[in-house]
């Protein structure tokens, strides 16, 4: 019964100190997560026309060239400094993507 306990009270613990652990690194997404959220958000400029077909070439252009430097750093093992340097570069992508998609460059005209 006493194993039972303290099993049960360590789950209860690392069940409280988890959420703590995630709002430590506030606003912090996978990588994967990222790159969904960055592809969804060009396909839906290109589908509402707030995408210009030349702005969504250089946008993809630009999205599939990070892949490909994640990939090559995946290859030998995600060092902190890659890791910090993929989130710098999706992070500049992602507000090239808010401007080009508000800069008021409707393909619909």
């Amino acid at each position: 019964m006493k194993t039972f306990t303290i099993t049960a009270a360590i789950a209860a613990l690392a069940a409280t100190a988890i959420p703590g652990a995630a709002s430590a690194q506030r606003g912090w997404q996978p990588i994967a997560q990222r790159q969904a959220n960055l592809d969804r958000r060009i396909e839906q400029g290109i589908r509402s026309g707030r995408l210009t077909r030349p702005e969504a070439r250089r946008i993809n252009a630009e999205f599939n060239q990070l892949s490909r430097l994640e990939a090559r750093y995946r290859s030998n093992g995600l060092t902190l400094r890659e890791r910090n340097d993929l989130d710098r570069r999706y992070d500049a992508l992602s507000a090239r993507i808010r401007y080009e998609k508000n800069d008021r460059q409707d393909r619909r005209r």
